[in-house]
């Protein structure tokens, strides 16, 4: 009985584990591996990008100096997922932009300097 437990968790663990690198390929193709996750990204003139910020705030922010360089579109467990490159002087960065909930508003979920 015990065992049987046993190897149903382990069972489900290994499971659950195998869904998450798929995530992360479909990331990957978006991100180059040597980028850095940060938690926020300041850009002068009182000017501060975090995760969890909205979307429409997000962007507002960046002003006229900021250039996009791409922006990926990927369908994402909660709705669409945006990956956009940027360039602001010599520092490239990117942001993930995805809803945080089914439904809900995409946010910044993620800001990686290169």
């Amino acid at each position: 009985g015990t065992v049987l437990v046993t190897l149903l968790i382990v069972r489900e663990l290994r499971g659950a584990g195998a869904s998450v690198p798929s995530r992360a390929t479909t990331n990957a193709a978006a991100i180059p591996a040597e980028a850095v996750s940060v938690p926020a990204l300041a850009m002068g003139e009182a000017r501060e990008l975090r995760v969890g910020d909205r979307q429409v705030d997000a962007l507002e922010r960046l002003g006229q100096k900021v250039i996009l360089l791409s922006k990926i579109t990927e369908r994402g467990p909660l709705g669409d997922r945006e990956v956009r490159s940027y360039q602001l002087a010599g520092t490239r960065f990117i942001l993930v932009l995805e809803p945080f909930e089914r439904g809900g508003e995409p946010r910044v979920a993620g800001i990686y300097l290169q």
